[in-house]
């Protein structure tokens, strides 16, 4: 009975070690909204969209409320929204763009990525298609240390921001955490293979022009 407690606690350790290096290697970067540092771009990463497929679905509404919040308060100059362009929810940068547009944010400083397809996608276009080297990221609290992880090791200089979330009771945000806790697992055998994006695409300089206009 002993044995089999160690064994069961030996793979516990080991099945937890990719939710400790997001979560530690995180550690130091991840704040609220009222104590978001400054930075020119703000990366929000996409989720499911409203049933009408023209509205964001309430998490993905309360990150695109945090950015814009970063925008209008001066924290923040650009946003890039990444998603999935032909998700089966729909187009989510596409509607992201509208809803931040709704939220006082100049259309001018709002940059479309279609091909976030996952949060590594997302981190890695930034870096390799829009030149991105300094940014925020925005995303629920239970998502955020993974995603801060991915993009600080994909070479971003990124912190976290932990986004609105109206609606997230306990139990969805239970789930959501046990969720994450198993993605940590791709997460970091993603990061070890060094997995390119899905979708490859030349240099766009969409960042840079909409932070010079």
């Amino acid at each position: 009975m002993i044995r089999v407690a160690v064994v069961a606690v030996a793979v516990l350790l080991v099945a937890s070690l990719p939710w400790l290096w997001t979560t530690i290697s995180a550690r130091g970067h991840v704040y609220d909204e009222a104590d978001a540092p400054a930075a020119d771009v703000v990366i929000v990463l996409g989720t499911a969209v409203a049933a009408d497929r023209r509205q964001p679905g309430d998490r993905l509404a309360g990150r695109l409320q945090t950015a814009a919040e970063l925008v209008n308060s001066g924290r923040a100059r650009v946003v890039l929204v990444s998603g999935d362009g032909a998700g089966t929810s729909g187009d989510e940068p596409a509607v992201m763009t509208s809803y931040l547009t709704d939220l006082g944010v100049d259309p001018r400083r709002v940059v479309a990525d279609p091909y976030g397809l996952d949060t590594y996608d997302s981190c890695a276009r930034a870096r390799e298609v829009y030149g991105v080297e300094r940014a925020l990221v925005v995303t629920q609290s239970y998502h955020l240390s993974r995603a801060v992880t991915l993009c600080r090791h994909l070479g971003l200089d990124v912190d976290g921001v932990a986004a609105r979330c109206a609606g997230c009771g306990r139990a969805l945000l239970a789930e959501k955490s046990l969720r994450d806790y198993f993605a940590s697992g791709k997460a970091a055998w993603d990061a070890v293979r060094d997995r390119p994006p899905a979708v490859r695409s030349p240099a766009d300089p969409a960042v840079r022009n909409a932070q010079r206009g």
